[in-house]
């Protein structure tokens, strides 16, 4: 039933039943329709099971990305390694300094190719302008190392940068980057090769003959021993430089 009411001059009016006006102003109607467009409206795609560009294109960017991860971190090598698998060699590369990024790595130098002897590996040194990574193989089959940030060298005392860093893959991965706590990077002579130190002990030592080697924790890189016995024998040396 309509029922009508009479205003001033007779006019007939219609009564509205049940029928409310909400006013809002113009910034709280735009910020309305931006929500809706939004997370309510993406929230309510989801509950319709519909697939919006913007999904279809994250999940293609997400494939794309796992499908390229692989290659990015798999340079290539002047010559087949030794004594890293592929999954080894990756690992690493994503801890080398960004200015080695892109060179291919390089083997300078390799017991296998050049015999067990410390002179023969300064000697391939020279006129290498490049971080050096060496990577040792032990009698029981453990794999370790340091990246030094320059070519290795006979010094009269430490040298190298914060770049220098130790890793072991005994058991797995780890790397050991410079605490800031001392400068004894790198040191070289015609006798052995060492890095890092603090507290008498030597992170990695090898001798001249590069048969026998120690590592021990230091302050230089907060480490642990590398090897499986701080005392441990060369099995094969691997130097890889970038360029």
């Amino acid at each position: 039933m309509i029922r009508f009411w009479y205003g001033k001059k007779g006019r007939r009016h219609h009564s509205v039943k049940n029928k409310y006006n909400l006013v809002v102003s113009v910034a709280e109607y735009h910020r309305r329709i931006d929500a809706l467009n939004s997370e309510e409206l993406r929230t309510l795609c989801r509950r319709l099971k519909i697939t919006t560009r913007e999904d279809i294109n994250s999940k293609q960017g997400t494939t794309i990305k796992t499908e390229l991860e692989p290659e990015v971190f798999r340079p290539n090598l002047s010559d087949p390694s030794e004594l890293l698998q592929v999954e080894q060699i990756e690992k690493l590369t994503k801890c080398l300094p960004p200015r080695t990024i892109g060179y291919p790595w390089t083997l300078v130098y390799s017991t296998a190719k050049h015999g067990m002897s410390l002179k023969t590996l300064y000697r391939t040194m020279m006129g290498l302008d490049t971080p050096v990574l060496m990577v040792v193989k032990d009698s029981d089959g453990q794999i370790f190392g340091a990246l030094a940030s320059e070519p290795f060298k006979v010094s009269d005392g430490f040298y190298g940068t914060g770049e220098t860093f130790l890793f072991t893959f005994a058991p797995d991965f780890e790397k050991f980057s410079w605490t800031g706590d001392n400068m004894f990077f790198i040191k070289g002579d015609m006798d052995a090769l060492a890095f890092g130190g603090g507290g008498g002990e030597f992170a990695l030592w090898l001798d001249g003959d590069l048969y026998h080697g120690r590592s021990h924790s230091c302050k230089t890189f907060g480490n642990r021993t590398l090897s499986k016995k701080e005392d441990f024998i060369i099995q094969d040396i691997e130097i890889w430089g970038f360029e």
